[in-house]
């Protein structure tokens, strides 16, 4: 795999496109989640009781929070990706240059792991304000690292998903039937103790799932069980997941 230090120039090149759409997207960004928060956290929250002795608040940010990450991230890499392959010729005109194939699709990878990161960000803003935080600023920082992770993660799933999309139809298959399944059933809004055991089973296998485990340990500064099966898991999928979005992008790309 042939990557270099031209990665950022790719990013650079987002972040230039994005500053003319910043006040927008922040405020897409912050929708979802955020309307998750009221209607669950505030709404709902007042008739779930308390969840390990404290409001059910403490226990919805920390999934809603790596929940956003994966959205923003995911979406980027499949609608924003295919327009700047399909319609845009973007990464014809970026591989005539000295940049090479590997290294425009990893820039698109970190572009989206940053759009995650700003939705993540911006919903932590918010659970602040509400007085959710975490139990140190050493936690904040594990926090901030933990959404750079789950976001290049779910950008390179993106990015293999992308490299089979013939349109934009396509990427509702992987939204409708991975991505929300994902959101309901990795524990976000709901403890997973009371499933069925394959459905436990099943939630092993989503990366979401683990990634809100570490995030709750973050928060509440408690190591829970099973953590370092959770950090094992993350790693093969983000090394599996990096590697094949770029092989089968450049694939794609390069006939």
């Amino acid at each position: 795999m042939n990557l270099s230090y031209r990665i950022y120039y790719v990013f650079l090149r987002n972040l230039i496109s994005y500053k003319r759409f910043i006040f927008t997207t922040f405020l897409v960004s912050l929708g979802q989640p955020f309307f998750y928060l009221i209607t669950f956290g505030i709404g709902m929250g007042a008739y779930m009781g308390q969840f390990g002795g404290k409001p059910y608040l403490y226990f919805l940010v920390p999934g809603v929070l790596i929940s956003s990450v994966m959205m923003s991230s995911a979406y980027e890499c499949m609608y924003g990706t295919f327009v700047k392959m399909i319609h845009e010729k973007l990464y014809d005109s970026l591989i005539a240059t000295p940049i090479s194939c590997e290294d425009a699709i990893a820039g698109d990878i970190a572009w989206g792991m940053f759009r995650g990161l700003v939705s993540g960000v911006l919903m932590l803003v918010v659970a602040l304000f509400m007085g959710i935080m975490p139990v140190s600023i050493i936690n904040f920082m594990l926090l901030l690292l933990l959404m750079i992770f789950v976001g290049v993660l779910f950008s390179s799933l993106s990015m293999i998903v992308t490299s089979f999309a013939p349109n934009f139809d396509f990427f509702s298959y992987y939204s409708e039937l991975i991505l929300t399944p994902m959101l309901f059933f990795s524990g976000v809004f709901f403890p997973l103790d009371k499933f069925p055991a394959w459905m436990k089973m099943f939630a092993q296998f989503m990366p979401l799932t683990h990634a809100v485990n570490i995030s709750r340990s973050i928060f509440s500064g408690q190591a829970s069980q099973g953590l370092a099966f959770n950090f094992l898991v993350l790693i093969i999928f983000e090394v599996v997941s990096f590697y094949l979005g770029i092989k089968l992008m450049k694939r794609r790309l390069i006939k």
